[in-house]
C-alpha cells in the first residue's frame, strides 16, 4: 500500500536532517536553499513491539515489517504559488502525497541562516499556509463559476452539491483557513470534497524540530506553534532532528537508549514520528504469524475482512469464505495458535466483519 507522507517546510528548517534521520536514503543537507532539488523518497519501517513479541513467540524463518513511505520535498519560498523559486514543482509534488508533515523551525543557532532572517516557526507556518490555500482558492474558484452555471441553468442536483461544497471551501480559504477545518454531513459531500484533492485538506502535522535541550519539554516556539494550530484539525510533535542524527550514529541500542535517557526521552523522536505518520494516514496493522512468516499487513482503518484479505491476494478477495480472527492480547496470554485454539478463542468472521488493529488473521477462501 504506497501511501505517502511529504515532508514540508521552509528553507533551511531541518527538512532533509530529519529525513537521514528517517531512511537510509540520504539527501543533501547543506546551509543554503534548494540545496533538495527532486524528491527524496525513503521506505520507513514501522516501528511496533507487537511484531517484535510475535517474533519471539514463533521464531520465524522470515520478517516483514509494516513501511511507510516518506518523501522529501524541496524547500518553499513566499510566492510559491505564483511559481516563484520551485514553486510550481514544489506543489506538484505536496498534490501527489497523501499527508504533510510540516517541519518548523523552533531552535536559535546564529550558524544557520534563516531564509527570512529571524526565527518564528508561527511565521514560516502561516507562509507555507498561504500559498498553499491561494493554489486551493485558485481549484475552487475556476470550478466553482462553472458549477453555479450549470446549477442554475440546468437545475442539475449534483451541481448544486458540488457548489455547496466548493462555496463552503471558499468562504474558509478567504478567511485564511485550510479546507480540512470545513466538515460535511453527507456522504456524497465527503466524496465530491476528497476528489477535489485540494492541499490544505491533506492530513498535517506540524514537526516542530528544536534545540537538544528542547528535546523533552518543547520551548517558548513550540508552545506558540501549539497555540497556533488550535481549531485547526491538526496534530504536533515535537523532535530534536539535529540530536537524532547523532543518536543514529551510535553503535548499539543499549548506547542509544542511554543518550536518550540524558536528554530526558524513552523513545526517541523518528520512533514516535515514524508512527505518527503511519496514524496520519489512516494505516492500521493486522498480522499473519506462523514458523514460515511473522508480517504486518497494513490495511486503511475501517477495511473490512475481504479487503485485508485482498491485499495479500487479490484471489484471496475474490474467493473469501471466512476469516479465523485472533486477538492480540489473546495470542500472547495464552501462548499462541494452539493456546487459543484450546480456550474457544478463536473468532470465525464474515464478510461483515470490520478488521481491527492488532488482529491476527488466517484467511479461507476458494477460486
Amino acid at each position: 500500500m504506497a501511501l505517502q507522507c511529504g515532508i514540508v517546510g521552509l528553507p533551511n528548517v531541518g527538512k532533509s536532517t530529519l529525513f537521514n534521520c528517517l531512511s537510509n536514503a540520504k539527501a543533501q543537507s547543506a546551509n543554503f536553499p534548494f540545496c533538495t532539488i527532486e524528491p527524496n523518497v525513503g521506505v520507513i519501517t514501522v516501528p511496533d513491539e507487537r511484531l517484535t513479541k510475535l517474533v519471539e513467540m514463533c521464531q520465524p524463518r522470515s520478517i516483514v515489517p509494516a513501511t511507510v513511505e516518506i518523501v522529501d520535498i524541496a524547500g518553499l519560498v513566499k510566492g510559491a504559488s505564483k511559481g516563484e523559486g520551485l514553486g510550481n514543482k514544489f506543489l506538484a509534488n505536496i498534490r501527489e502525497t497523501d499527508a504533510i508533515l510540516h517541519v518548523l523551525r523552533c531552535f536559535d543557532d546564529d550558524n544557520i541562516t534563516h531564509v527570512d532572517g529571524s526565527v518564528d516557526p508561527v511565521r514560516d507556518k502561516e507562509i507555507i499556509d498561504y500559498e498553499l490555500q491561494l493554489k486551493d482558492l485558485e481549484t475552487v474558484e475556476s470550478r466553482l463559476a462553472r458549477t453555479i452555471k450549470a446549477a442554475q441553468t440546468g437545475g442539475d442536483k449534483t451541481a448544486k452539491l458540488q457548489a455547496s461544497v466548493l462555496q463552503a471551501y471558499k468562504d474558509a480559504l478567504d478567511k485564511g483557513q485550510p479546507a480540512r477545518s470545513v466538515q460535511f454531513d453527507t456522504v456524497d459531500e465527503r466524496k465530491f470534497a476528497r476528489e477535489l484533492f485540494l492541499l490544505t485538506n491533506k492530513p498535517v502535522l506540524y514537526v516542530c524540530n528544536v534545540d537538544d535541550a528542547s528535546a523533552a519539554t518543547g520551548n517558548k516556539y513550540t508552545e506558540a506553534v501549539r497555540e497556533a494550530i488550535k481549531g485547526e484539525n491538526a496534530d504536533m510533535l515535537i523532535v530534536a532532528a539535529q540530536t537524532e542524527s547523532e543518536i543514529a550514529e551510535l553503535d548499539t541500542w543499549e548506547e542509544r537508549q542511554e543518550f536518550l535517557a540524558e536528554i530526558g526521552l524513552d523513545e526517541s523522536g523518528v520512533s514516535r514520528l515514524i508512527r505518527a505518520a503511519y496514524h496520519l494516514l489512516d494505516l492500521q496493522t493486522y498480522f499473519t504469524a506462523g514458523p514460515d512468516e511473522v508480517r504486518a499487513w497494513t490495511f486503511m482503518r475501517g477495511s473490512k475482512a475481504p479487503q485485508c484479505a485482498g491485499i495479500i491476494h487479490t484471489d484471496f478477495e475474490k474467493g473469501f469464505i471466512r476469516a479465523e480472527v485472533i486477538k492480540y492480547d489473546d495470542y500472547v496470554s495464552l501462548g499462541g495458535e494452539t493456546g487459543v485454539r484450546e480456550a474457544g478463542k478463536l473468532g470465525v468472521e464474515g464478510k461483515e466483519y470490520v478488521v481491527q488493529d492488532g488482529d491476527i488473521m488466517h484467511f479461507r477462501f476458494n477460486v
